[in-house]
């Protein structure tokens, strides 16, 4: 395992500090046993809640995000520095394009011409072309960028920099940033509201989400949620925010009108990703720890179903139709006894 950099990056991957010994550990009380790390991303029915594809991609795959039309997804691999595109119609890998150091958060722009990458290593957001898949730019932002949103008309883009607690705010014509806003300690998740007004950061040390008026860029409330709030998501009217608190095991739902927690939903272990179908009718929860996907009914605030995924799943999106969720699996380790 390699030396980590940062606080936020130490506790990201906590869960494979921990793993990466204990496995190897199981695996020498079986005779003759070898570990392969098959890193890779599953892929959920919604109607049946059940995983229908396992596609492979690079070295801890991380985030993820779908294309408009939902024909690509693209995932961020962590150790491997690049970004898997995924042919939905196929599940296959159709490109692998090279980025920065540690990419990590990914979002798609509204219009699908172009992919942006948070690299954690060296401070730079970079900047895909969905046609060419090449990087066509390069931004400086703030230290150790992790999470990342896009407006819904395609003209900004929000970085959180986990290790100097800002958001950068990038221009897309200009690909340049345009301002910097000091926020909580350890900003991680990210979202934009539908109208893009405002922008909902969570804080993961402070155990509390930021709001962002985009107009000024100036933090306009902050809402007390679990502890190490990671994961954000709206619903599509964005009346409701839904914030995943790894410590607690619980995701807060968060009124956008008043700013306040409204209701606390018990989960899986450790819980990270989020993401909410079209509908605003489902929530799907990635739970780092026990290797599931939570779904809970937005209506009741209740768990539905519970989905067995890969190994540490910690990214997560819905397609457009709603019909599939693709969940990131940091590792996936096979055991084959002969």
């Amino acid at each position: 395992m390699k030396p980590q950099k940062s606080n936020r990056v130490k506790k990201t991957l906590a869960i494979l500090l921990v793993f990466a010994f204990l496995i190897p550990a199981t695996a020498m009380a079986v005779s003759s046993t070898t570990d392969i790390n098959n890193y890779n991303v599953s892929v959920i029915d919604t109607a049946t809640n059940k995983v229908t594809a396992t596609v492979p991609v690079g070295e801890r795959p991380y985030g993820v995000a779908i294309n408009p039309t939902g024909t690509k997804v693209y995932v961020t691999n962590l150790y491997s520095n690049t970004v898997s595109v995924i042919d939905t119609a196929t599940n296959n890998v159709t490109a692998t394009v090279n980025v920065g150091g540690e990419s990590a958060g990914i979002a798609v722009t509204p219009d699908g011409t172009k992919v942006y990458v948070t690299n954690l290593y060296s401070n730079t957001v970079s900047v895909i072309d969905t046609c060419k898949n090449t990087v066509v730019a390069r931004v400086p932002v703030g230290i150790n960028p992790s999470g990342v949103a896009v407006n819904l008309k395609g003209t900004k883009v929000y970085v959180t920099n986990p290790s100097s607690n800002t958001v950068s705010v990038i221009d897309t014509a200009t690909n340049n940033v345009t301002a910097t806003v000091k926020i909580g300690s350890g900003p991680d998740g990210v979202a934009v509201t539908p109208d893009g007004t405002r922008v909902y950061v969570a804080n993961s040390w402070d155990n509390n989400v930021s709001v962002i008026d985009t107009c000024t860029n100036k933090v306009i409330a902050t809402v007390n949620v679990g502890r190490s709030p990671e994961g954000v998501a709206f619903n599509p009217t964005g009346t409701k925010v839904y914030v995943t608190n790894a410590l607690d095991d619980t995701v807060s739902v968060i009124n956008t009108t008043k700013n306040k927690v409204i209701a606390t939903v018990k989960v899986g272990s450790a819980p990270f990703g989020v993401t909410v179908n079209q509908k605003g009718t489902k929530v799907y929860v990635a739970n780092q720890y026990i290797n599931t996907v939570s779904v809970f009914d937005t209506c009741t605030n209740k768990v539905i179903a519970t989905v067995n995924v890969g190994t540490y799943p910690y990214g997560v999106a819905i397609n457009p139709t709603g019909t599939k969720v693709y969940v990131t699996n940091l590792e996936d380790t096979v055991i084959l006894v002969g």
